[in-house]
Order: C-alpha cells, then structure tokens, then sequence
C-alpha cells in the first residue's frame, strides 16, 4: 500500500475521516491545532460537519449532541483544554455514548507551555472527569501507531458505547513520518453502522428508559444510576482481562526493564539497543494501552533475574509510576527517569539512567 508523508495530527484526523468519523467540534489549542484545522478542510469533502466551537465547554457538548444521534464525532485539544471538556466527556461516559477525542499534551499544570509532555497520564487514566468513569487509553510511539489505534478507537467506542482517548505527547502530535492509511469506509458500510445505533441513539422515538436506552444524565433514579456504574465496572473489568496492549522488547534475560508510553518509549527502545549491543541486560515494557495498563506483563517478570525497574516518563513528578508500583508489588527496587515542563525526553540522559543502575 502506498506510504504517504504526514505530520501527526493530521493523520489522526485522516485516519478519523476514514473511519467514518462525519462530525468533529473543537478549538484552537497548540500543539494540536492541525487536528481541527485538517477537519475544517477534510469533512466537507466527504459530506461531514465541522464546528469551530466558540469554547472548549462548547465543542464538547456539541460532539455529545451529534455523538447521540449515532453519528461517529470526534474532538480534540491538549492538555489545559482537555480539563475544560471534562464535564462534557463524563456526561458521554454517564449516557453510554461513542466518542473518540485526543490529546496533543503539552507541559503543565495550568495553561503551562506548549512544548511536548505526558504530565496528563493521571488526567486520562484515573480522572478523566468526575464519578470515576474510566475510557479506553491509547499511547502511539509512532504517527503510524497514532493512524491505527484512531481507526480504530472508533470500533471500541461504538462497542463499548463508550468515550475512547488518544494520548499523544506533542512529539507525535507535531513530528513528520512515512505512514500507510487505512482504506476508507464507504458510504454504505458508514450507514450501516449509524443504523446499528437505532435502539438507544435519539433520533425521535420513544425509548424504554429502564432499560438504558436514550436518557439525559440527571434524569436518572438512583436505582438506574447505580446499575449503570455496575455496567460499568463490569466493562472496565472486562477491558483488563481482554483488551490489554503492550509490547515487551528483549525483557527474557533483562537484569533491567525499563518502562515507558509514547515518545518516551520510543527512546528507551533505542537505548535497549544499545546497551544489548554492549552486552548489557537491558529491557523495555511498551504499554500501549495505558488504560487498561498491562499490569500482568510487569507482575509476570522473573524478579530473580530482575534486579532494578527504571521508569521513565516526560513528567515531574511522576505520574506512570503509581501504576509501576502497584504491578512490581516491592519485588525489586524502582528507580526513575524524568523532565517535565516541556523538556523532551533524550537518548543520553536515558542512557545516563540505565548507566548508574547496570
């Protein structure tokens, strides 16, 4: 199949419209500004709707208005902007409503600066808004990882009606590679799909509510709230034991195991490489999914043979760490490796890392 040349963002975008995403809302945030702009120029191409909405708080809402008449929608921003749609992702969690969203993070806390980080790890795994909901969480080290996992979030939205994150650092978000498209859903395969969303998505008729088909969140008795979140906590439990992604590279002899997401990750793996060259015992577990985060894949180790964890993560204070500690269970010491603040992550100061503990 033929490779094309794209920046980040704008391959998330295309990789939506291909999925058969027809309505996006969003507003201007850097490093994610070529997601919404892509869309402004892409969807009327293909019979689709953008809104530059007038807010954050605004486009959110508009994608949980278009999202609930089956339409697969989509937004955006980063980080300080991501907080602001917060509420309006944990009404799409409360009414059981597909979206994908992603966010370009940036530095922080507050508005922050707008080089690349992953300080946003707690935002999207633990509090992506209130009442404990939980999403899908996917972190590409690469803009092809990136294509894939938007096409598809789409299929796991809609399955699990559900809101599902890309989480990019700005490095993808805003880098350039060599990607290949996935192949475009045709107009049939699309309406297909929105007609499959008939018995809950609010297109006039009349619903049965105890049975959770279309229902404004609020409305609900606190009987049917509380079988909601048990539907929900039977999902998420089900995300761990089945939708799990990771990526465990040359950690069978490792005496060291890095972990790391994202562009992080993809600068462990060349140190990995390395060290090996020299003869030293150096390994990396990838989550690729940090939610639902490959928790077995760390606990599974042999800590006979492992002597030290070296996390590493583009965020101080670290954040990937609490879910490191909770799989290693004290079996071996945990050490780490960090910048923040819009900082990137570099090969040598990973290098210095492993050097000190090898």
């Amino acid at each position: 199949m033929e490779r094309v040349f794209m920046k980040g963002c704008e391959a998330i975008a295309e990789a939506a419209v291909r999925a058969g995403c027809r309505f996006f809302a969003g507003y201007p945030i850097t490093p994610q500004n070529e997601i919404p702009e892509y869309f402004s120029r892409r969807l009327p191409e293909v019979g689709g709707v953008f809104i530059q909405g007038e807010s954050e708080v605004a486009s959110i809402n508009m994608v949980y208005g278009a999202a609930s008449t089956g339409t697969r929608s989509m937004t955006s921003s980063s980080s300080p902007g991501i907080s602001l749609k917060s509420e309006g992702i944990s009404y799409c969690a409360a009414a059981r409503i597909p979206m994908v969203y992603a966010n370009v993070s940036r530095g922080g806390p507050g508005v922050g600066s707008i080089q690349p980080a992953q300080m946003d790890y707690l935002q999207a795994t633990k509090a992506s808004g209130n009442g404990g909901f939980k999403m899908m969480v996917f972190a590409p080290a690469t803009v092809q990882e990136a294509v894939d996992m938007t096409f598809a979030a789409f299929d796991y939205a809609d399955r699990d009606r559900n809101p599902v994150l890309i989480l990019c650092d700005g490095v993808i978000g805003t880098m350039m590679e060599p990607v290949v498209m996935p192949e475009m859903k045709g107009d049939a395969e699309i309406a297909a799909i929105k007609d499959g969303k008939k018995s809950w998505a609010a297109i006039g008729h009349e619903l049965d509510y105890a049975k959770r088909g279309w229902i404004q969140p609020g409305n609900w008795s606190t009987a049917v709230m509380q079988q909601g979140n048990e539907e929900a906590a039977a999902m998420y439990d089900n995300w761990q034991k089945n939708d799990v992604q990771v990526e465990q590279y040359k950690v069978e002899d490792a005496e060291l195991v890095m972990v790391a997401y994202g562009i992080s990750a993809r600068i462990a793996k060349t140190v990995v490489d390395k060290y090996r060259a020299d003869g030293k015992k150096v390994g990396l577990i990838r989550p690729i999914t940090v939610n639902p985060f490959p928790y077995e894949a760390i606990e599974n180790l042999n800590y006979g043979q492992v002597k030290t964890i070296l996390d590493v993560e583009m965020s101080i204070p670290a954040q990937m760490l609490q879910d490191v500690s909770l799989a290693v269970k004290g079996r071996c010491p945990i050490e780490t490796c960090l910048c923040s603040g819009g900082n990137i992550m570099k090969k040598e100061q990973v290098m210095d890392a492993v050097a000190k503990l090898i």
